[in-house]
């Protein structure tokens, strides 16, 4: 009989058999994935690792000549630092204040901004690229860069040599007006998940619209604002074509960021430049791959610090509404 109670009973624990072994399959394909993935960068990085040692970290010479090969991905890595943290100074203000407009905008407003802000985000970073190199360059060269030298220069470490459109403040700002659009729509809906009470509380007390967000939103959502800073953050370290057009991609210690209009270089930017060229037969491949052990550890390492910060964060807020 399909409906005695023996027959769902047995129907039930090979649905709960069927269901366990589809969420192990599942969770042992991305463990696997990560594993793989680990295990070829490092396989494929050795040569690199005992030609060098840690002067791979710490050294600037870059010199793929067979016979007086040298690697050294410290201006690499310091390259995506400075990038990544430049954009995130420029582009986490505007993605809350976005996300502070659109969450308080009348629908008629906040409706076609919403949607523009997501079809932002959706957009390629190629298309990013060609519009930073072909239009935004120009335009920020003779209205920004040009008025901050001829200002500072003289005076001024960071705003010196003379630009020519092609470095590290360029591609930071490219990569702000690409990591914006993401954060300020998780910001907008972690806003939007504030409860109403909190809000129509704040300003029963006399509160300004400043002094509700103030007051009621960023309290409850602080957490998820990091967290949607922290995405960000991660598709900068990460972002590749929009940067390689645009840093000006320069090798070696030149390439050691010491300028707001020097021209510099990422980790994915001189693994995207280099790669086909790079022979296997030498050090120059197991070098680029090296570069993207280092870049995935960053990478690794920026999600743990994110995950300590939102644990912490939330025991903190779990204790003020226990007291």
């Amino acid at each position: 009989m399909l409906n005695s109670p023996r027959h769902t009973k047995i129907a039930g624990i090979s649905a709960d058999r069927i269901f366990k072994m589809a969420a192990t399959v599942a969770g042992v394909y991305v463990l696997a994935v990560i594993l793989l993935m680990v295990f070829e960068l490092f396989s494929e990085s050795h040569e690199i690792w005992e030609h060098s040692g840690i002067s791979f970290l710490t050294g600037s010479e870059w010199n793929a000549v067979e016979g007086r090969e040298s690697f050294g991905a410290a201006p690499y890595i310091m390259g995506t630092l400075v990038t990544a943290g430049l954009a995130m100074v420029i582009g986490v203000p505007l993605s809350i204040g976005i996300a502070m407009f659109i969450s308080q905008a009348p629908k008629f407003i906040s409706g076609p901004l919403s949607m523009l802000v997501d079809l932002l985000a959706a957009v390629p970073s190629i298309i990013y690229g060609l519009w930073g190199l072909f239009v935004f360059r120009d335009i920020f060269l003779h209205w920004i860069e040009y008025p901050l030298y001829e200002t500072f220069g003289k005076d001024i470490w960071l705003f010196s040599p003379a630009p020519f459109g092609l470095d590290i403040l360029t591609a930071s700002v490219i990569l702000a007006i690409m990591i914006i659009p993401t954060i300020s729509a998780v910001s907008r809906e972690i806003m939007a998940a504030v409860p109403q009470m909190q809000k129509e509380a704040a300003y029963m007390l006399g509160a300004t619209k400043w002094e509700m967000f103030k007051l009621a939103i960023f309290p409850y959502a602080k957490t998820g604002l990091i967290g949607a800073a922290i995405l960000g953050l991660g598709r900068a370290v990460g972002e590749t074509m929009a940067v390689t057009m645009l840093i000006g991609n320069a090798t070696g210690p030149s390439a050691f960021p010491q300028s707001l209009f020097q021209p510099g270089q990422t980790m994915s930017s001189i693994i995207a430049n280099e790669f086909i060229e790079a022979s296997p037969a030498s050090l120059h491949l197991p070098a680029l791959v090296g570069v993207g052990v280092i870049l995935l550890l960053v990478a690794i390492g920026i999600n743990i610090v994110a995950h300590m910060l939102v644990s912490r964060m939330l025991k903190v807020k779990e204790g003020v509404i226990n007291a």
